[in-house]
């Protein structure tokens, strides 16, 4: 189930890197901390423990957000080619 979860979330990750106009648009900082305000409050409903939810999370935010650049990098890149 995760791996389906993970790799629906890439296409929108994809969807995005179309989308944004500029590259600095990938990583709003903002939008990291309301994610993990709402992993952590989350992970305490669910009884997750933070010290797995948090890492995990800014972990895969990272990988995300490099995805997010690389597309958005080749994207922009295979259009200056054509």
């Amino acid at each position: 189930m995760l791996v389906a979860l993970i790799a629906r979330r890439q296409g929108y990750m994809d969807a995005a890197a179309r989308i944004k106009q500029s590259r600095e648009s990938v990583r709003d900082e903002a939008r990291i901390r309301d994610v993990l305000a709402k992993v952590r409050s989350e992970a305490e409903r669910q009884g997750l423990s933070l010290a797995i939810a948090e890492p995990v999370w800014r972990q895969m935010m990272e990988r995300c957000i490099a995805y997010e650049f690389e597309v958005w990098d080749a994207l922009r890149r295979d259009a200056d080619q054509a």
